[in-house]
């Protein structure tokens, strides 16, 4: 499995990518690996402040729909447009084209309370 170093990541299997006072989310490898063939992925809070361990969507498998936590405090910018045609794509490159929701982040700080791979590789293989 893939477990990018450059990114942060959550005990429920998101992860976030810092770019400036923004970040990119979705899941990871792990997390899609779990849920299978993912056919769906609902968000429906573009333009909404979402508070950190608060659903922000959810994602839909063949055999099961799974709720979505955001990271940390921020407001969901943008939705990845791709994934409405193709929500393969978070199967086939989750860390990529996959990804899921940008946001505009309350604190970039609140950031670094997060897992860093290897902090998130442990919680996995727990």
């Amino acid at each position: 499995m893939n477990f990018p170093a450059e990114l942060k990541y959550t005990k429920d299997h998101e992860w976030i990518r810092v770019e400036g006072d923004e970040a990119v989310i979705g899941i990871t490898d792990f997390a899609q690996r779990e849920l299978g063939d993912i056919v769906f992925v609902d968000i429906n809070t573009v333009g909404e402040e979402i508070a950190a361990n608060e659903v922000f969507g959810t994602v839909e498998a063949v055999k099961t729909v799974s709720d979505l936590f955001m990271p940390v405090t921020a407001t969901v910018l943008t939705v990845n447009e791709a994934i409405d045609t193709s929500p393969e794509l978070v199967n086939t490159d989750p860390y990529g084209e996959g990804w899921i929701i940008r946001v505009k982040l309350n604190s970039v700080a609140d950031v670094d309370a997060l897992l860093s791979a290897d902090q998130y590789k442990a919680e996995i293989n727990a």
